[in-house]
């Protein structure tokens, strides 16, 4: 049979989903300088399907415009179309950033970041990700025939990314049977995201080529191990020298860096809504399950909501290149784009603020202090449902602040009306809806 190629142009919505149009590929330079139709209520689709009430109505019209440095073109060799897209900004029919376009959100947070602070960030996110074809057997967790049983699976899936331009530089049979995590170096905030996205698409397409499926959501059932989204961030200088260590700081933490989590602390009630945003997030944060359920700064803790990361003698680049961040109470349900611009914009309101830098717990769980230690500390209970996030979002002025009105306005009804759809289903239901979803 004949074809003829397709190029996608996508983006991803307040649902986490990528969603766009295709255009025939020969006409592929035309449509890169002109971009295509959107509408602006498509912002607004949830990810069971449903259209949350919009406050944008059947009116107006948008451009999704293709950035060049963001495209994935990839051909798996097996005869099946190439999997080729762009990711693109929403833009009015003027040409201007559209104030609800998540890479706009982004890119303006880490534009503030260095002009109001002299501050960039380096990103890398770890996703986990269970994979239906792994014929795993009980006891293979971090297992080499974990990796053995589960075929060509993750050779093909590293091949692809490598098409895509990212170099992954870890792959792993993780906990749970079936269970996979796979890492890239970090990039500036904005095209760590677009490799996300892309890393997801092509762990995606992999698996169909191979008659499988695979999941990131955050709970596959109420019992099983759930898939985490680490993310990890260091702070740099405009000349491009690390900033986040310091030998006499606290737990290694520089002061700059101290004011930066201190802000991201401090907020983090509240930006659960935007890192953690879908009812079955809240099924692992949970205290003891190697999640986050603390607002809390833990040196080598993997249930600190930030955890202070190790460095080692035996790696070629230095301690303070090696020095980072990783921000745990995120999953994969949400948009990369927004989850990244609210912790930019937290962390920035803490250097603004001037916080102090939080005490790191060392081998200390958050739970077992008391109320009034909690409380010297800062220490607070992260929400534990979606709706407990969306109040916490609603209550706090200064994180409501940190998007454009406009947005914020459909990003409440959107996750209203994602919440309003799962409030009669049970854990169970939650689970395997969001399983099928992510």
């Amino acid at each position: 049979m004949n074809r003829e190629p397709l190029t996608m142009f996508c983006y991803v919505d307040i649902s986490g989903q990528v969603r766009g149009k295709g255009i025939p590929t020969r006409l592929l330079e035309k449509r890169l300088a002109t971009g295509v139709g959107w509408t602006p209520t498509n912002i607004m689709f949830t990810p069971m399907g449903t259209i949350a009430p919009s406050p944008f109505g059947p009116f107006g019209d948008l451009i999704l415009k293709p950035d060049r440095k963001a495209e994935a073109n990839v051909d798996f060799g097996d005869g099946s179309p190439k999997e080729h897209f762009f990711l693109c900004d929403l833009l009015t029919t003027d040409g201007t950033p559209w104030e609800c376009c998540p890479r706009t959100l982004l890119r303006r947070a880490a534009d503030d970041l260095k002009s109001e602070a002299g501050v960039t960030l380096r990103i890398a996110f770890e996703h986990e990700f269970f994979y239906s074809g792994a014929r795993g057997r009980t006891g293979d967790l971090y297992a080499l025939d974990a990796v053995r049983r589960h075929g060509a699976f993750g050779e093909i899936l590293l091949a692809a990314l490598a098409q895509c331009g990212i170099e992954a530089d870890g792959y792993l049979a993780e906990f749970g049977e079936g269970q996979f995590e796979v890492t890239f170096p970090p990039a500036e905030p904005l095209a760590a995201c677009d490799k996300a996205v892309m890393l997801r698409e092509m762990t995606r397409g992999t698996a169909w080529r191979l008659g499988h499926s695979v999941s990131f959501s955050p709970r596959l059932s109420p019992t099983a191990i759930g898939n985490g989204l680490h993310i990890h961030m260091s702070l740099w200088d405009e000349a491009g020298r690390p900033i986040s260590h310091d030998p006499k700081g606290p737990c290694g933490v520089s002061a700059t860096a101290g004011k930066f989590l201190a802000g991201v602390l401090k907020y983090m009630p509240a930006l659960c809504a935007f890192t953690a945003p879908t009812p079955v997030s809240y099924l692992r944060l949970v205290p003891h399950m190697w999640s986050a359920a603390w607002s809390s700064l833990g040196y080598r803790d993997r249930e600190a909501g930030i955890r202070i990361c190790p460095t080692f003698d035996t790696f070629r680049s230095s301690t303070a290149e090696q020095f980072n961040f990783e921000y745990r109470a995120a999953d994969a349900s949400a948009c990369p784009y927004i989850q990244v611009a609210a912790i930019l914009r937290a962390g920035l309101a803490g250097l603004k603020q001037g916080l102090p830098t939080p005490e790191p717990l060392v081998e200390q769980d958050p739970g077992a202090f008391t109320d009034a230690e909690r409380q010297r500390r800062g220490i607070v209970r992260l929400p534990g449902t979606l709706g407990a996030a969306l109040d916490a979002l609603e209550a706090d002025v200064t994180v409501k602040g940190f998007v454009p009105p406009l947005f914020l306005k459909a990003y409440l009804a959107n996750k209203r009306a994602e919440l309003a759809l799962s409030q009669d289903w049970t854990a169970e239901q939650i689970c395997s809806r969001y399983a099928e979803v992510f």
